[in-house]
């Protein structure tokens, strides 16, 4: 196998740590426990691999333009950031769903209720495919504080174990997207390195779980 430099881009956190965890179970030469604690960037010369460590919603970009050839993304992102890559491989981690949720026992306003998230083009989709208008509010934190100060009806956000929704109170109303975390490459990359992210791929691909 051709061993061509491969930048990979991933996000810090539960991601990181199971994909990385994949990559070793898939027989890449990777220390077994990397500090990175505030590294933008890990170089693993014996794999001619080179990590960035990006925030999530950056990954596409990253991938997008180049400066990494794949990435690894939450299904959220893609479907948020809407970047023009190639989408190899669910490799079927860091699972969860987005939904959309509120306080107990609200019903929506019939005139364009107040979504708030952090997921604009999501919600919009979702929204649009029912047929029901709405007035997206778009936050990047604290989302579950919307409903409580009166900002908005719904929120739509990602939810792992529904714990967070609990401890402010709000309940879970739909269902909107499945999400996993997803193994993507850069279109000009896929071709000039095509053998070496075929062999990832490959590799890879034996060792994704079902279910």
């Amino acid at each position: 196998m051709s061993n061509t430099a491969l930048t990979i881009a991933m996000p810090k956190g539960r991601i990181f740590e199971e994909a990385y965890d994949m990559l070793i179970e898939a027989g890449f030469n990777l220390p077994a426990n990397v500090e990175m604690s505030r590294k933008l960037m890990i170089e693993i010369p014996e794999e001619n691999i080179r990590f960035i460590l990006a925030k999530p919603m950056d990954v596409p970009t990253y991938v997008e333009h180049g400066v990494a050839d794949i990435g690894i993304a939450g299904k959220d992102v893609l479907l948020e950031e809407r970047r023009n890559v190639h989408e190899l491989l669910d490799l079927n981690i860091s699972k969860c769903h987005v939904a959309s949720a509120g306080l107990p026992n609200t019903e929506l306003n019939d005139i364009a209720p107040r979504i708030a998230t952090k997921y604009p083009n999501i919600a919009s989709d979702y929204y649009r495919e029912k047929g029901e208008q709405v007035e997206i509010i778009g936050l990047n934190g604290s989302i579950e504080l919307a409903p409580m100060i009166g900002l908005a009806d719904r929120i739509v956000d990602i939810v792992s174990t529904g714990q967070t929704l609990k401890e402010n109170g709000l309940v879970e109303y739909e269902f909107v997207v499945d999400v996993s975390s997803r193994l993507i490459a850069n279109q000009a990359s896929y071709r000039m390195k095509n053998d070496r992210i075929q062999d990832l791929v490959k590799r890879l691909k034996k060792c994704v779980r079902e279910g």
